[in-house]
């Protein structure tokens, strides 16, 4: 869908690409605030700042649109990305944390190299500064308050910038105020009590509960922090400002020596160590777990109803981030996620997702804002946990043959459970579920069948290495052997020359390009379903899920990375490095991170930011193509040719 809501004529935006995305920093030309009226920015006009419990959204205007204090799950204590600048129905406006230069200017932006510390700098008709932002951490990794890290320096000339905190309401659930405590003014919002820290540099004009106004002014060679530090009822610390300021660069340095573990300077190992520094954004330290996203309710289509709460450890997402982060020798991040992943399995069984802090959620509620461009509804919390999918089954048993394909070990505990779960797998394949995509129409879905078939074909691996009890390993096998005939005589159209959907239907599903990682039988019957699903869902280098989504969303990106790897895991190395190639290019408009959709024609982002199988799919598509896989995933020929390019 087409944005509705137009540029402003005194405004215009370019971009080039990120330095780990391609050859050029991302560049915007910013004459207006906002691109609209209302006070959004594109989606791409976004960065993200995390420190592995919380992450912010730093737009190219200087502001800081979106923080969940004290965690990625928390209320919001920025909340303009949902909101504008339009009044909220309870009165109150959106918070933000905005540092705007004065007048036109030219913005550069870049992640510092193998960091997620990012820089932007502002070149304006009187002078030249550059904003450097950090989600800080200490000498032993994770402080214990979170510490919002903004540095202003001038470098020529002289620039005045309008400082702005406005202190959000959560949708008129909390009223925030100030009160006194000895030399200072803490903000409280609901549980969480904070801090606005600043040099003299910075001239407050207006204060208020909600409300800290004010001017920056500053000549070539000057610098000034500003900066937050709070917590959720907890004591706070009040660190001095030269503490904070030197955190930014400890941090830095501490995003450059997690790096070092497996980048090189090659352009392509830059571009997958830039989407696994944007999955360790989502990585929550806290328990293991692993976010599909940063925020919350960013639509599908603009002004569509396909909005919802991503800040929740989904099977898997985490499972693949696992995966990938095995692929690159990650192994302490792997490790615990993998803890995390079977500790919820055990607890709660074959569920689709889990909260970060664990356990299934299942309230959900929608909160009174207006939404990212006026795309309602607005919504805290996810009820997919109450759904089933069978795709659980194959996700945690690919992510377990993964973890032992790398020479690790299962413990006792872990074994019983997997075995508990794949005789769950073996008992209710045959049983509709709701598949990858969570529809609410009950199905044999296709894919879900797969993933059955994968999860059984990993189980019989396992016991035969040892890593499972043997009890039930043959009928395991049998079963896995009657799923695959099953989807060859029930999921085959011999018209299309592909897998459908499910049976019964015509329409063709995107995710079945996982079949071809999964290592399911039949690489010319996959590789034909390829060239289908080019035809039927394909964008330019863009796929729709499945067929009929054209209509009510963007395309997931994902899948078309998936399909990029699909057909490098089938010989086609050519076909594939040509479709990776292409969708660097055309996903390339930001600074680094990655949403869920893009809008084909205008290539605007859509959904929830950063999104974690984004950049799981792009990173994994890379890996194919570097030979980085871990064991256990196989390339197989087929003698089928895709029908046309990328």
């Amino acid at each position: 869908m087409r944005d509705e809501h137009p540029q402003t004529p005194a405004q215009t935006i370019s971009r080039t690409t990120s330095p780990d995305q391609g050859p050029h920093p991302c560049t915007a030309r910013i004459e207006a605030p906002r691109r609209d009226g209302d006070g959004f920015l594109p989606l791409e006009g976004y960065g993200a700042l995390g420190e592995g419990r919380s992450v912010a959204l730093s737009g190219e205007d200087g502001a800081i649109d979106w923080w969940c204090v004290p965690n990625m799950d928390s209320p919001p204590l920025f909340d303009r990305l949902l909101a504008g600048d339009a009044p909220l129905p309870d009165g109150s406006t959106a918070g933000h944390f905005t540092i705007r230069p004065r007048g036109p200017v030219t913005v550069t932006r870049a992640y510092r190299r193998h960091s997620n510390v990012l820089e932007t700098r502002f070149e304006g008709e009187s002078g030249t500064a550059v904003l450097t932002e950090s989600l800080n951490s200490g000498i032993a990794g994770r402080l214990p308050w979170c510490e919002l890290a903004r540095r202003v320096e001038c470098t020529e000339g002289e620039m005045t910038f309008d400082v702005t905190l406005r202190l959000g309401h959560r949708a008129g659930e909390r009223s925030p105020y100030r009160a006194p405590n000895g030399p200072y003014k803490l903000f409280h919002v609901g549980r969480v009590m904070g801090l606005f820290l600043h040099g003299p540099a910075l001239r407050i004009a207006h204060e208020d509960d909600d409300l800290t106004e004010g001017t920056l002014t500053l000549r070539a060679g000057e610098r000034d922090l500003l900066a937050i530090v709070a917590g959720e009822e907890e004591p706070l610390v009040v660190p001095d400002l030269a503490d904070i300021d030197a955190r930014i660069e400890r941090s830095d340095e501490e995003w450059r020596d997690w790096s070092a573990e497996f980048g090189d300077d090659s352009p392509e190992s830059a571009f997958l160590l830039r989407q696994a520094l944007a999955l360790k954004l989502l990585l929550y330290s806290p328990s293991g777990a692993i976010a599909a996203a940063a925020t919350t309710s960013l639509p599908e289509r603009i002004g569509g109803d396909k909005n919802y709460d991503y800040r929740y450890a989904w099977v898997r997402d985490a499972g693949y981030t696992i995966v990938s982060f095995l692929s690159l020798g990650i192994e302490a991040e792997a490790k615990a996620g993998l803890t995390w992943l079977l500790n919820q399995l055990n607890a709660h069984g074959p569920r689709v997702c889990f909260a970060l802090e664990g356990g299934v959620e299942e309230r959900m509620s929608e909160l009174a804002m207006p939404g990212w461009r006026h795309s309602r509804p607005v919504l805290c919390g996810n009820r997919a946990a109450l759904q089933h999918q069978h795709s659980t089954y194959g996700d945690i048993f690919e992510t377990v043959a993964a973890f032992v394909g790398r020479g690790n070990i299962v413990d006792h505990r872990s074994a019983e459970t997997l075995s508990h779960l794949a005789d769950d797998c073996a008992d209710r394949w045959r049983q509709k579920d709701s598949g990858i995509w969570e529809l609410p129409e009950l199905e044999h879905y296709t894919g879900s069948k797969i993933s059955c078939w994968q999860a059984l074909n990993r189980a019989v691996e396992l016991a035969d290495s040892g890593h499972l009890p043997t009890t039930q390993r043959d009928r395991w096998a049998r079963e896995r052997d009657r799923i695959a005939a099953w989807i060859d005589d029930n999921c085959w159209d011999e018209d299309l020359q592909a897998y459908v959907m499910h049976p019964g239907t015509r329409r063709l599903d995107a995710s079945l390009a996982l079949a071809v990682r999964f290592g399911f039988d039949g690489a010319d019957r996959l590789a034909s379903t390829l060239c289908a699903i080019d035809e039927a869902l394909g964008a330019g280098p863009f796929h729709y899920r499945y067929g009929g989504m054209d209509e009510e969303e963007g395309c997931f990106l994902a899948v078309s990375f998936w399909i990029a790897e699909a057909w490098a895991l089938l010989g086609q190395r050519d076909e594939a490095m040509a479709r990776l190639t292409a969708l660097r290019e055309a996903t390339g408009g930001g600074v680094g991170i990655l949403p869920e959709m893009i809008d084909p024609d205008s290539r605007a982002w859509l959904g929830n930011l950063p999104q974690g199988l984004s950049h799981l799919a792009a990173l994994e598509a890379a890996c194919t193509l570097l030979d980085r896989r871990p064991a256990g995933h196989r390339t197989r020929g087929a003698t089928v040719r895709p029908r046309g390019g990328a």
